[in-house]
């Protein structure tokens, strides 16, 4: 997968999961997600810029190098399309691949989550549970296809902060939506990010935020549902231990957000992904 995918790194290397880190660029200043740069010392580096970091997708070659290996099969889940060249760069290279290489016995395929962040991660988590089970790689990728507009994908950002820095909200308006202590609720859909409702102090908006998951997802308790968090492990523990107690689910998965989708919400973000 690609870095812009949050999801626990501890599950990720159970999974053998292998990442292709994104490039995060702070004014002169260049790295690697997840090779160069922590996810602490962004947000703490994010904090004292007056200018929102700026992210891209791995060249082709980053993906290449990743191809030089053992496995017969290789699948690549990639942040949605829409937002991002990270999908045409991993077909491209790809494609150079099996052109350089014509006797290569190897099978890649490239999926368009048509998601981001935590909504790839629960994208891969699901794959890894049928490769488990036996499942090929045309098989995986079929069943990826078939579902991935499924995933219900809901968040609330705590401040708007960076959407006033990167000029998606009128600065005015912004920092009078912050001062009344108002919280956006927004809706991750079809490769896109929505602003879908508003709530006035945290707590209602943790309620509204899981109001919106409640009443577009069936038989909740049965699936899997991951809560990302934006610098904010305890508010995100807190979330898990609600659902926990007041809907018998099980299956829940606590997962930092990263830097492509970090810049976008702010800290103190959580967002919710359900599956």
């Amino acid at each position: 997968m690609e870095g812009s995918t949050d999801f626990p790194k501890e599950l990720l290397d159970e999974m053998g999961v292998k990442v292709v880190g994104i490039n995060i660029a702070f004014g002169e200043e260049n790295y690697i997600g997840g090779e160069e740069i922590t996810e602490e010392t962004f947000y703490e580096k994010m904090k004292g810029c007056k200018e929102l970091p700026k992210t891209s997708s791995p060249s082709p070659e980053r993906f290449i190098e990743m191809f030089d290996c053992e496995e017969e099969e290789i699948l690549i889940i990639t942040l949605t399309s829409k937002l991002s060249s990270t999908y045409s760069s991993a077909v491209l290279a790809k494609n150079i691949y099996l052109e350089h290489n014509p006797d290569s016995e190897k099978r890649i395929a490239v999926v368009d989550s048509l998601s981001g962040s935590i909504g790839v991660g629960l994208m891969v988590y699901k794959a890894n549970k049928l490769i488990e089970e036996g499942k090929c790689l045309k098989e995986v990728v079929e069943y990826l296809e078939d579902i991935k507009g499924d995933i219900a994908f809901y968040g609330a950002l705590d401040t708007l902060e960076n959407a006033i820095k990167g000029g998606r909200v009128n600065p005015i308006a912004g920092k009078l939506i912050n001062a009344l202590n108002f919280k956006v609720i927004i809706e991750i859909s079809e490769g896109l990010v929505k602003p879908i409702d508003k709530a006035r102090g945290e707590g209602n908006s943790m309620k509204k935020l899981f109001e919106k998951v409640k009443n577009n997802v069936h038989d909740i308790k049965n699936k899997t549902l991951v809560i990302g968090h934006s610098n904010c492990k305890e508010k995100a523990e807190k979330i898990a231990k609600h659902i926990e107690e007041n809907y018998e689910h099980k299956d829940i998965i606590i997962s930092s957000i990263g830097p492509v989708m970090g810049t976008y919400t702010s800290e103190g973000a959580i967002l919710i992904a359900v599956l």
